[in-house]
C-alpha cells in the first residue's frame, strides 16, 4: 500500500473526508491502475451518501485485480444498502472465497441471510462471526435471534444472557430474552425480562403486551 494509500485511509479514521478525497485522487492520478486507492476512493464516496459512484469505483477495483477481497465485501454492502440482498449474498460469498475471513463480513453475509428469512442458511456465518469477535454486541444479538428462529432456545438464550452479562443496555436484548424463557415456560423469568426491557423503553410495545399476556396467565 502507497503512502498516500495510508494517508489518506488515517484523513478517513479522523473524519477528514476531504483531505482523504485529495489524498485518494493524487493517488490514482500517480497510478490509475492502483485497486487498492481505487476501493479506497470509492469508500469515501460511501461515506458521503454516494453509493452509486462507490458502486462504480468497487467494481472497476474488481477489474483491476478480481482477486481483490474487500472490493467484493465494499460492493455487498452497497447491495446490502440498497435492499438487494441477493446480490448482496454473491459478492459477500465471493469476498469470503476470495480470503476475507473478518468477522464483519461474516456478520454481514449472515445478515443478508436473515433479511431474507434464510435462517438456517444465516446461522454458520452469524456463529462464525460471533467467534471471532467476542465483543460484537450486535453479532451476539442477531445471533440470538437466528437461533431462536430455528427453535435453539437454550442457545438463543445464552447468546442472550451473555449480552445481559456485557452491561449491554439495549431493550430488545431483554425482550427476546423474555420470549425465549416464556417459550421454555419460564414465566417468571419471562416477566422479569419484560419488565427491564420497559425500564430501558417504557413504550416497548411487544414488551408491554408480553408483559400483560404473562401477568394474566401468573393470576390464573
Amino acid at each position: 500500500m502507497t503512502d498516500k494509500n495510508k494517508q489518506g485511509i488515517q484523513f478517513m479514521q479522523e473524519g477528514k473526508l476531504e483531505e482523504a478525497a485529495k489524498v485518494f485522487t493524487e493517488a490514482l492520478e500517480e497510478n490509475p491502475s492502483d485497486p487498492i486507492a481505487t476501493v479506497n476512493f470509492g469508500n469515501v464516496l460511501a461515506a458521503i451518501g454516494d453509493s452509486e459512484r462507490a458502486l462504480a469505483f468497487y467494481k472497476r477495483a474488481i477489474k483491476l485485480d478480481d482477486n481483490l477481497a474487500t472490493a467484493y465485501y465494499s460492493v455487498g454492502t452497497i447491495y446490502f444498502e440498497m435492499d438487494d440482498l441477493p446480490k448482496s449474498v454473491h459478492f459477500f460469498s465471493v469476498a469470503i472465497e476470495k480470503g476475507l475471513q473478518t468477522s464483519d463480513v461474516f456478520f454481514m453475509l449472515g445478515l443478508t441471510y436473515m433479511g431474507q428469512e434464510q435462517f438456517k442458511l444465516a446461522l454458520p456465518y452469524l456463529q462464525r462471526a460471533v467467534e471471532l469477535n467476542q465483543e460484537d454486541e450486535e453479532a451476539k444479538f442477531q445471533y440470538g435471534l437466528c437461533l431462536a428462529q430455528v427453535s435453539l432456545i437454550d442457545e438463543a438464550i445464552k447468546q442472550f444472557e451473555e449480552l445481559v452479562d456485557m452491561d449491554v443496555e439495549n431493550s430488545d436484548v431483554f425482550f427476546n430474552l423474555g420470549v425465549a424463557y416464556a417459550h421454555k415456560d419460564e414465566n417468571k423469568k419471562a416477566l422479569d425480562m419484560f419488565n427491564k426491557a420497559l425500564d430501558i423503553q417504557p413504550d416497548h410495545l411487544l414488551a408491554g403486551n408480553g408483559k400483560r399476556l404473562l401477568e394474566q396467565a401468573l393470576e390464573k
